[in-house]
């Protein structure tokens, strides 16, 4: 064969493989957009895209097409969750694990952590917050170097001296130092603007601030302001000059209506929100991101004995039992509601106990199922291209068993993940 002859068949063959389409072909769909269920239905994909969806089962035209088989099953767009930590999974080593791993250590646990979420469904995450080692793995699940969902990072978030998310933290007097900006400490507006800057040159797609105390740091109060309004007015005015939105983390009052007349798009957990602040939140825009789960789990393990600090037992205790209460209060109101756990704070894997714990208290489960697509899709600036099944948008696509809106519980067992048009699951 010559080397012209080589060459073409190369070229006929990429192309071929290039253009290959699968029909996929649904028992029943969710049309995340109109938020009903459509019977027999066949979605088209080519390379990483929807080409087509069709009513009724459509046979191939091609003999290169592959089809699979999801008549039993219910497909709908991969899911997105909006507060995820993808570095670690805690435990009662957190606290030691930050003084003896490196961030090779880290990175290789974050593998296992981004599959996990992956092969439960969550085809793209919005990472709230770790060393930085959650950029590399963006960009590792970005190169097809290992398997991973979609990951929108914060980096390392912003918090104030001795705040939720200042890294020394419990630290001896030896090891605390003076973290400024780079670390992400901010005590001024100046600082505030740098450590955005910061954030934008380390490869972040978002900010997230620690608006007011938090459970699991080694620090007394879990709901006080802390951060001043010019700070936040600061962080989120720059965030916004470099195509970011910031995400707050607070559980009292006070700081989230800071948060929210500073210029956040949400409020992460929101424990002892007031109607005052819900009625700031619908006017503002703002959207409340529940973390339920991470709520549950922080009040169970509180009653282990040694497995938190000391300091961070009561804070437990008191916070975690009240985030689904509020939830429902928020919901009932009218506040933007977008899907969101807190994973890391449990077990990776265990997302899909949200919609659950959502349904549980009022939520209809199409909505949470919505929530957990077009509304974050929305949030990300994706929604032309994430969070629906439809032409054009990415071949992000999942199947559970059961019809969600009868069983709410099935979305804890995805049988199926396809992302960016490669299968990832399938049983």
């Amino acid at each position: 064969m010559t080397k012209i002859k080589f060459l073409l068949l190369l070229l006929i063959t990429t192309i071929s493989i290039q253009a290959q389409t699968t029909y996929i072909l649904c028992g029943k769909l969710v049309d995340t957009k109109e938020g009903k269920i459509k019977e027999k239905q066949t979605i088209i994909v080519e390379q990483n895209k929807i080409v087509n969806v069709i009513d009724g089962y459509v046979a191939p035209k091609s003999k290169t097409a592959k089809t699979i088989d999801l008549k039993n099953k219910v497909v709908m767009a991969g899911l997105i969750d909006m507060h995820v930590h993808i570095e670690q999974e805690f435990s009662a080593k957190t606290r030691l694990n930050r003084y003896i791993l490196n961030e090779a250590d880290v990175a290789f646990n974050s593998v296992g952590f981004a599959k996990t979420t992956l092969l439960k469904g969550f085809t793209t995450v919005r990472d709230l917050g770790g060393t930085g080692v959650n950029i590399a793995i963006r960009k590792a699940i970005d190169a097809g170097k290992i398997p991973g969902p979609r990951v929108f990072t914060a980096g390392k978030s912003l918090a104030t001296t001795g705040g939720h998310a200042d890294p020394t933290n419990g630290s001896s007097r030896v090891l605390t130092g003076n973290p400024g900006p780079k670390e992400g400490v901010v005590n001024s507006v100046e600082d505030a603007k740098k450590a955005v800057r910061q954030r934008y040159k380390n490869g972040a797609d978002c900010i997230k601030i620690t608006a007011t105390g938090g459970v699991l740091s080694v620090a007394k109060s879990g709901d006080n302001p802390q951060f001043t309004i010019e700070e936040i007015k600061a962080i989120c005015e720059t965030a916004k000059d470099y195509g970011m939105h910031v995400a707050a983390h607070a559980h009292g009052d006070e700081g989230m209506q800071r948060a929210i007349l500073g210029g956040v798009k949400t409020i992460e957990h929101g424990t002892y929100m007031s109607t005052t602040t819900m009625e700031l939140m619908i006017k503002n825009d703002v959207y409340l991101v529940p973390t339920i789960t991470a709520g549950k789990e922080v009040e169970e393990k509180a009653k282990i004995k040694g497995f938190y600090p000391d300091i961070v037992v009561p804070k437990a205790l008191k916070v975690g039992p009240q985030i689904q209460g509020t939830f429902a209060k928020a919901y009932k109101k009218g506040v933007g509601i977008a899907f969101g756990t807190d994973a890391g704070v449990f077990k990776h894997g265990n997302n899909g106990k949200e919609f659950g714990y959502m349904v549980e208290v009022g939520m209809p489960a199409m909505e949470t199922i919505q929530a957990a697509t077009i509304t974050n899709a929305k949030i990300l600036k994706m929604d032309t291209e994430i969070g629906q099944i439809k032409k054009g948008f990415y071949a992000d696509i999942i199947a559970v068993n059961e019809d969600p809106t009868v069983n709410i519980n099935t979305m804890e067992n995805v049988v199926f993940v396809m992302k960016n048009g490669i299968v990832y699951k399938r049983k």
